[in-house]
């Protein structure tokens, strides 16, 4: 099992018994998610904004506009962080203090760089959308020059992360265990429902296979 070296910046000080440093692990966390959010400095004052993504191995895959603020201030830096979330179940213990929620969290860090070439910058969108549902892509029309002219991609090469899942259930005081109040867990879950076609799509526009197998596999269960 390969593992991110464990050092300063990765590091989880509080309720460390949850950490995980195994890349697979992270990985899969990363793989399972849509959304990351991402810290920044803007003129001394921190930001965190959600982003969509995609990943290739260590590379990670972000793109705006030109003048994102955001993108912007990452290639400034060079230094980036983000953190996905997966929330399981809400913890419903029998004191306020010991409520809690299950889930599953990565965080990454490493440095940005901006993505230049243009062969490179297809196969990051691609990466990108294909994140959402793979093969999507391939049915799309092709980006015009334009488009990528006027888009800002940014990879991330991770050098270091940890992940921490908490997967128990209540965890009350022992002198609590007899009080007369319901404790225990509320499940939660991420689910795809039915696809609904665009109001201007040309008469006879069928869901793409893609889709219609996306929403079979994920419509009671997203694996999130």
């Amino acid at each position: 099992m390969r593992e991110f070296e464990k050092q300063e910046i990765n590091t989880v000080r509080r309720g460390s018994k949850r950490a995980q440093y195994d890349i697979e692990t992270i990985n899969t966390i990363l793989d399972v998610g849509f959304v990351g959010y991402i810290a920044y400095v803007f003129e001394g004052t921190a930001i965190s904004i959600p982003m969509a993504y995609g990943r290739s191995d260590n590379q990670l895959y972000f793109h705006g506009s030109l003048k994102n603020r955001m993108l912007n201030s990452l290639l400034e830096s060079s230094k980036i962080s983000m953190t996905v979330m997966h929330l399981d179940a809400l913890v419903l213990a029998r004191s306020g203090l010991h409520h809690s929620v299950n889930y599953r969290s990565a965080t990454v860090f490493g440095s940005v760089a901006k993505v230049v070439n243009t062969s490179e910058k297809e196969m990051a969108l691609n990466c990108i959308v294909d994140h959402m549902i793979d093969g999507r892509w391939e049915s799309l029309r092709p980006m015009l020059p334009k488009e990528l002219d006027a888009t800002l991609v940014l990879k991330m090469k991770i050098e270091t992360a940890s992940a921490k899942i908490r997967d128990v259930g209540v965890q009350d005081e022992k002198a609590d265990m007899t009080l007369p109040i319901w404790a225990g867990l509320v499940p939660l879950k991420q689910v795809a429902e039915k696809p609904i076609s665009d109001d201007l799509l040309p008469p006879g526009t069928k869901v793409p296979e893609h889709v219609n197998a996306y929403y079979e596999n994920n419509k009671s269960n997203l694996g999130i």
